[in-house]
This record gives structure tokens, sequence and C-alpha cells, in this order.
């Protein structure tokens, strides 16, 4: 069973770290994972990605191998939302882009001193 608001609570800590234009995606690939019209299969693919890229848990290191530890990352989340965009629809978009603002809001500009674009 895959605990959503531990995930929810992960996203938001990565999310302060990683600013605005690094969280959209990740955003997408959550609400996507909630929504009851993705399949099984796909939604075990969003949460291994998304685990990968919030938790803990590194395969290559970013703090030894700093370009290549995060490409691994990068590519992992790429390749979850090449796989499931058919179920990125209009209202996932609105419900991340309501997230978007609530934590990162427009005329609020805070300093994010790593932000991947």
């Amino acid at each position: 069973m895959i605990n959503k608001s531990y995930l929810w609570e992960k996203i938001h800590e990565y999310a302060k770290k990683a600013g605005r234009a690094s969280t959209r995606p990740l955003l997408l690939m959550y609400y996507v994972l909630k929504s009851k019209d993705t399949p099984s299969k796909d939604k075990m693919a969003v949460f291994t990605s998304i685990a990968y890229l919030v938790l803990p848990i590194d395969l290559l290191s970013a703090k030894r191998l700093p370009i290549i530890g995060l490409l691994d990352e990068v590519t992992s989340l790429a390749v979850a939302i090449d796989r499931v965009a058919k179920h990125i629809t209009p209202e996932i978009k609105a419900q991340a882009d309501e997230t978007l603002e609530r934590w990162f809001p427009s005329g609020e500009s805070e300093y994010v001193e790593y932000e991947m674009i």
C-alpha cells in the first residue's frame, strides 16, 4: 500500500529545496498517481520514480558525483513522465498549478539556491 500522506510530506520538503520549476513535474506525477483513472501498472512506475527522487536513497550520490548524481534522478522522473503523459489531464495540470501557487506565490520571490530548470 502506498502511503500518500508520507509521500506528500517528502514532496513538500523537496519543493522547498528545489524551487517552483523543479517541483511542477513532480506534482504532475503525484496527481497522476492519485487519479483513479491511472492504471495500477503506471501508478507503480510513478511511485517508484517519485520515491527515488524524494527519499534519501541514491544509486549515484550527488555528493560524490555532482552532475551524474542528479542526472539519474532527473532521468527517472523524465521516463515516468513520458510513460504516463497520456494521463496528465487539464484537471491534473490545474491541481499542480494551484499547489505551486500556494507553495510559491507569484508575488513572492523566494531565493532557492539550487533550482533546476
